[in-house]
């Protein structure tokens, strides 16, 4: 199984189907990528549906 690193980009070409750190190369790339999102490092940049927009959700029929 073939995996890049999303963290430092780097290819592993024999990675098993069970490695551990996937998706990422090793446990220092895992940990760095969620140091980033633990310090708020990664945004979402627009809201992810309507609701986030101020909308209204969508009233649910009472049986």
């Amino acid at each position: 199984m073939k995996i890049v690193c999303p963290t430092c980009q780097k290819l592993i070409d024999d990675a098993p189907a069970d490695f551990e750190p996937r998706p990422f190369c090793s446990m220092r790339c895992k940990l760095l990528d969620l140091g980033n999102w633990l310090n708020e490092s990664y945004r979402v940049s627009e809201p992810i549906d309507a609701l986030a927009d101020g909308e209204e959700p969508p009233k649910q029929k009472l049986n």
